[in-house]
């Protein structure tokens, strides 16, 4: 399919893009625009300058993510968030003093001063 990326005519395929960045590795973090290849997330900048030959100032990443997605690719506007894990289980109560019949960690608001001189 052509594309056209700062101006220049490119003719690609999606399996000459995955070809292409096999064995390099997306650059970390992601923080913008980006694409899924080969299940791997890449910054959209990258992918243009390995498919282009081209100085990432040279174009924009818009240009690239319109090319991406008329191939085919997964492109995000920000990286997606990371699956969050399960809610952990809430922490159980305090226990209960039997003699006070107030939580053994009440803190300083259950103090009890009687019989105690003050002062």
């Amino acid at each position: 399919m052509r594309c056209v990326i700062a101006r220049y005519p490119f003719d690609l395929t999606k399996s000459e893009v995955e070809d292409m960045l096999k064995g390099i590795r997306p650059e970390q973090p992601v923080t913008g625009q980006c694409a899924v290849i080969s299940r791997k997330l890449y910054p959209v900048k990258q992918v243009g300058e390995v498919i282009t030959k081209q100085d990432r100032r040279d174009f924009t990443a818009f240009e690239v993510t319109r090319a991406l997605t008329r191939l085919g690719f997964t492109c995000h506007e920000t990286p997606p968030a990371p699956a969050t894990p399960a809610a952990p289980a809430p922490s159980p109560a305090p226990a209960e003093d039997s003699t006070t019949g107030t939580s053994a960690d009440s803190g300083p608001e259950s103090t009890s001063y009687i019989g105690t001189t003050l002062g």
